[in-house]
């Protein structure tokens, strides 16, 4: 009788320490499933993970050219996934992925007993559900965790209950995720390094490709590197990245037949795996920064754009009242503008853009964007004899280099000053409380810096006074392609180096525009009821009486320009190809400055522009944006289009949320419109443009106009095709910066040759849909006004390499 009670208690005892743990694991299993434990995610937060998504810029031709982000990470479906990546992952991670629901008892148990009875580290134990499931929420998890877990448990205990949590979480995933999904889940959260969140980046910025196309080697690196992002790192750990790669290959090796019935793995030999080894780690690294890439100045303008609040006067500076205006004109005009502060998230919150992983779809194409920023690389530093060159040796002489002899050392010490009190570097030391000559004594000690320079960026030594000078010297630029009819913005270079020079010569800067204004003045001519295009007039000295006060008058004459014809009677058309001062200042006494500003207006141009007579020559100041977009309407049909930089937003689902279509407008009639197409052709065939066709051989229909300002401080041309109309501006970040010489510094010499580039390779590209033989459309019904005029010989007044002779002034 005793030994069958001991017996009995002998089995009790089996049965409590055979269900004791499985009591024990089911009540915390119970706990955490209920969040008394630790947090848990719902399903809602499964179907939504909070991460940061970036933000991407899309080309019309589908490519991205930049993001937004806080995290440079972009999700992809499982079809964007290269099988290679899935072997890689499933051999080395989880072998077992597929015949689990989430949890695999034998590395649960493994880690259970060397990490809590033995105190050893049992290494990995997590599934890849377990891994997306600390990924994805084991920050929130830290949030919401209670305290008194962490202190009464200890760590070992604490490492126990966070293995329970990754279990419940693995198990929610895998009820309501295929395996597929959990996969690209996995793949879209983990960090690479290298500013690379999600394997979309990390395949651009370490191959320069995309997930599916990711080679057997290029997968195996990407994937050993998520061990240990900077231990493995192939960039600065080429050897540990090369080892740990090999073992992500000895892993596929050694699961072959598991892949092959798992995801129809084709079996490679011990030959091909050994070569695969064998092979030199070799990486191309993508940098992707704001700085870097197609399209820098645009992406930066639509970054501000989208991100606009809503204007405010106590924003603003006393001196930025016209500022102030014109964002107020916008925010209420144009649905882009502040799009972010506009509009709303099904959750109430604002759209933003560094997070919300949108889809910025915008009309410039890729080809013509790299078309338009290799053209001025090649025009101002790169080709033979290029413009920045000829500027380097122009300039070397002079007493305050690069500043016109004009100038005084009172005016260039002033321009220098004020440069240094706009740096960053003089915020931060006035902050520190410097005083003046403390600051003067840091800008004029040498320091290690790197500089640009058109052949590459350079490491130095200099003072940061210098390098103020050096980039004095350099000549800026600024150059915009647009669609007449849709207003689509193709190409947009800002700048010449968006890095060092920030500042956008498109969208944001206003610079005389000289004589490119001058089809503006001949429009009103041409309107219905004035003049035709070979309507002679004197080529003399125009001259308007100006008020000057109380019954006071005084004289304006416009610089004459001179040519072989002064004196004689030329038609309108000579007059705007030679560029001639006085046949537009005569073409402006017929009419008056504000019947010129009411055309202008209707065109886009909404710079303010005083209603003064000298407006005839060009003395406004404008953006190169409106420029452009003003130009279109005359191959248009007289329609006014607005430049558009994006035609929709989807969300990170791929749902349109906003599309955005052009303003429209008849500025004037096709007629019109016709005949100043006409003019300008004038211009490119006999005028201040032959190099177009002499030097570039550019030999179809162009219309076109030169500009070139006062003291040649800027540098102008507007080019007109029948399907693309493209403007390019170059000058010195100030006036005084500049060509001594007209034949240097005019618009022909320092624009023109950008466009010319520029539209050599669009014709070049037989994908893009422009081409030589498009023609500019004539009126439906012919008005009979002559447009072909007889007054000239085309070579008469020009040399063989299409520079202009025996004229001054005027381009």
């Amino acid at each position: 009788m005793k030994g069958k009670k001991y017996q009995i208690i002998i089995i009790i005892l089996i049965w409590l320490a055979v269900l004791s743990p499985v009591i024990f694991l089911t009540s915390v299993f119970s706990l955490i499933s209920a969040g008394k434990i630790g947090y848990i995610p719902d399903f809602e937060e499964l179907e939504n993970p909070k991460s940061n998504l970036a933000s991407e810029v899309i080309s019309s031709d589908g490519m991205v050219l930049g993001k937004y982000y806080i995290e440079n990470r972009t999700v992809v479906g499982f079809e964007d996934l290269s099988p290679n990546l899935v072997n890689a992952l499933v051999a080395t991670e989880d072998i077992r992925f597929y015949d689990h629901s989430g949890i695999d008892a034998r590395g649960l148990a493994r880690v259970f007993v060397k990490t809590v009875l033995m105190g050893q580290n049992a290494g990995g134990g997590s599934t890849i559900s377990q891994q997306l499931a600390k990924n994805l929420y084991q920050m929130r998890a830290r949030t919401h965790e209670s305290k008194k877990y962490k202190t009464k448990l200890g760590s070992k205990w604490g490492k126990v209950i966070m293995k329970f949590q990754e279990w419940v979480t693995a198990s929610l995933l895998e009820k309501r995720y295929t395996k597929e999904e959990i996969i690209v889940m996995y793949f879209n959260t983990v960090t690479y390094g290298k500013g690379a969140f999600g394997i979309k980046s990390a395949a651009k910025i370490f191959f320069n490709t995309s997930p599916n196309q990711l080679k057997l080697e290029e997968a195996a690196v990407l994937v050993g590197v998520l061990k240990a992002p900077t231990y493995y790192s192939p960039f600065s750990q080429l050897e540990n990245s090369t080892q740990r790669r090999n073992t992500v290959l000895n892993q596929i090796k050694k699961y072959q037949k598991e892949l092959n019935k798992r995801t129809g793995w084709k079996h490679l030999t011990d030959t091909q795996f050994d070569s695969l080894k064998t092979l030199p780690l070799v990486t191309d690294l993508q940098r992707q920064t704001h700085n870097e890439g197609l399209a820098t100045y645009f992406r930066e303008y639509l970054r501000g754009y989208l991100n606009a609040k809503k204007p405010e006067l106590k924003n603003y500076a006393n001196w930025q009242t016209q500022q102030y205006l014109d964002d107020s004109t916008l925010w209420f005009s144009d649905p882009l503008y502040g799009w972010c502060k506009k509009n709303y998230k099904p959750n109430g919150e604002n759209y933003n853009i560094y997070k919300d992983g949108l889809q910025i779809h915008t009309t410039i194409n890729s080809h013509m964007q790299q078309y338009a920023e290799e053209a001025m690389t090649e025009h101002l530093g790169t080709n033979d004899n290029a413009l920045q060159d000829v500027f380097f040796e122009h300039i070397k002489n002079r007493d305050h280099s690069p500043y016109h002899r004009k100038l005084t050392k009172k005016q260039v010490d002033g321009i220098i000053n004020s440069t240094i009190r706009r740096t960053e570097r003089y915020r931060v030391l006035k902050k520190a409380g410097l005083d003046s000559a403390q600051i003067w004594q840091n800008f004029d000690k040498p320091v290690k810096m790197e500089i640009f320079t058109w052949h590459g960026y350079k490491d130095t030594v200099m003072t940061p006074l210098d390098s103020i000078y050096h980039y004095k010297k350099y000549l800026r630029a600024g150059f915009v392609s647009v669609e007449p009819g849709t207003g689509n913005v193709r190409a947009y270079v800002g700048g010449i180096d968006y890095n060092h020079f920030k500042y956008d010569h498109v969208m944001v800067a206003r610079r005389q525009v000289g004589s490119t204004f001058k089809p503006f003045v001949y429009t009103l001519a041409m309107m219905p009821g004035g003049y035709s295009p070979c309507y002679k007039v004197n080529n003399v000295s125009v001259t308007f009486e100006v008020e000057k006060g109380y019954n006071k008058m005084k004289a304006y004459t416009p610089k004459f320009s001179s040519s072989k014809f002064d004196g004689q009677k030329i038609s309108l058309k000579l007059g705007l190809a030679l560029s001639l001062n006085q046949i537009s200042a005569w073409v402006m006494k017929q009419y008056d400055p504000e019947s010129l500003i009411e055309i202008v207006r209707n065109l886009g141009v909404n710079s303010p522009l005083d209603p003064v007579y000298s407006l005839c020559v060009g003395a406004g100041e404008v953006k190169l944006i409106e420029m452009a977009g003003a130009y279109c309407a005359y191959t248009n049909k007289g329609v006014y289009t607005t430049p558009i930089f994006v035609t929709e937003i989807k969300d990170k689902h791929g749902n349109t949320i906003a599309q955005f279509k052009p303003k429209q407008n008849q500025a004037f009639d096709e007629h019109t419109a016709y005949r100043v197409i006409q003019l300008m052709r004038g211009v490119i065939q006999f005028g201040t443009s032959t190099r177009m066709w002499r030097t570039y051989k550019l030999k179809n229909e162009i219309a076109g106009k030169t500009g070139t300002t006062n003291d040649n401080s800027d540098g102008w041309f507007m080019g007109v095709t029948p399907k693309l109309v493209s403007g390019a501006w170059v000058g010195g970040e100030e006036r005084g910066v500049r060509f001594s010489s007209t034949g240097l510094g005019q618009g022909a010499n320092m624009a023109l040759p950008i466009w010319a580039l520029y539209m050599q390779k669009v014709y070049a590209d037989s994908t893009l849909p422009y081409s030589t033989k498009d023609r500019f459309i004539k009126p439906r019904i012919d008005d009979g006004v002559e447009t072909d005029c007889k007054d000239f010989n085309r070579d008469a007044y020009n040399d063989p390499n299409g520079n202009q002779i025996l004229i001054n002034g005027g381009f």
